[in-house]
């Protein structure tokens, strides 16, 4: 099995074509064609089905795809590594943050490592933890910054705690804040409140649902399903009222009334997280250092 055959068997999966594969992998669509037939030779099965115009994986081609996408990763974050001079001069970081942390949290962290490493390049990959975690065992991402616990059954992963960030309720200056004029706002004064909610599968929608149902009763949406800006966006324009994280709110906060929650209030604990089987490259180590130096748990 070589290397490039990986990397043409990969190329037509996500094509689902041969020509456009070839393309992608710039070689002549015949001998990409050649090399994939050598390969179902050496592993006894065919990995695709061949009709015309249709191009799907067979049963051995599905088992092989998610190592065939390990294999590439891994050999990509070697040749970055190697390739990276002492000084950092040059090289990159790929991170995952949710939306919440690449508006809250990253800013700042990598501002300061672009003005010390001009020469790094940063590779933002924007979604909920659930599809952080897969990328990361998928060997697409060096490190993630996730909302901890982490989904179950997960990969084997390492983690860092990073912080601890209290969410707090935001509201449009115009709208009635919740809690009746009171510095702090109880859960239990969400009831009967209209909610602008995160979409499903967002680890502010899952936390905000469930502190609501343990105090007794179902939040009301009026708006859900957007993501960071958008949720932001609707509490501006007066349509409800939203759970948000203290910096996103600080951050943020321009035409929004802010209000802490009562103790013991909500919050959530951030973590980096990379994988347990490969140690970071370089450079992302270098950033690893830099996020846990500028946020540190109370």
């Amino acid at each position: 099995m070589q290397f490039q055959q990986l990397q043409y068997f990969v190329a037509v999966a996500e094509t689902r074509h041969f020509t456009r594969a070839a393309e992608l992998v710039h070689v002549a669509q015949p001998s990409l064609s050649q090399q994939i037939r050598a390969l179902e030779r050496e592993l006894g099965a065919d990995l695709f089905r061949r009709a015309r115009g249709n191009i799907t994986l067979t049963d051995a081609g599905e088992a092989l795809l998610p190592l065939a996408r390990r294999i590439l990763a891994d050999a990509d974050t070697a040749r970055q590594e190697v390739a990276e001079l002492a000084q950092l001069r040059r090289g990159r970081v790929r991170l995952g943050a949710t939306p919440s942390l690449c508006t809250g949290l990253l800013p700042d962290v990598l501002r300061a490592f672009h003005d010390r490493y001009p020469g790094i390049r940063l590779l933002i990959e924007e979604s909920g933890s659930h599809d952080l975690v897969r990328e990361l065992a998928r060997g697409s991402l060096d490190l993630a910054l996730v909302v901890l616990p982490l989904p179950s059954p997960s990969p084997a992963l390492t983690t860092v705690e990073v912080l601890r960030e209290d969410l707090v309720v935001v509201s449009s200056p115009e709208a009635q804040a919740p809690g009746r004029g009171r510095r702090t706002v109880r859960i239990s004064d969400l009831e009967g409140e209209r909610l602008v909610m995160f979409r499903h599968g967002y680890d502010l929608r899952e936390l905000t649902v469930a502190a609501c149902r343990a105090e007794g009763f179902e939040p009301d949406f009026a708006v859900e399903g957007g993501e960071m800006d958008a949720v932001l966006g609707f509490v501006r324009a007066g349509l409800g009222v939203a759970v948000v994280p203290r910096m996103v709110a600080t951050r943020s906060g321009r035409g929004l009334r802010v209000t802490p929650l009562a103790r013991p209030g909500l919050y959530r604990t951030i973590a980096l997280a990379h994988r347990s089987d490969v140690a970071p490259p370089r450079a992302a180590r270098e950033l690893q250092r830099m996020v846990l130096s500028t946020a540190s748990l109370p």
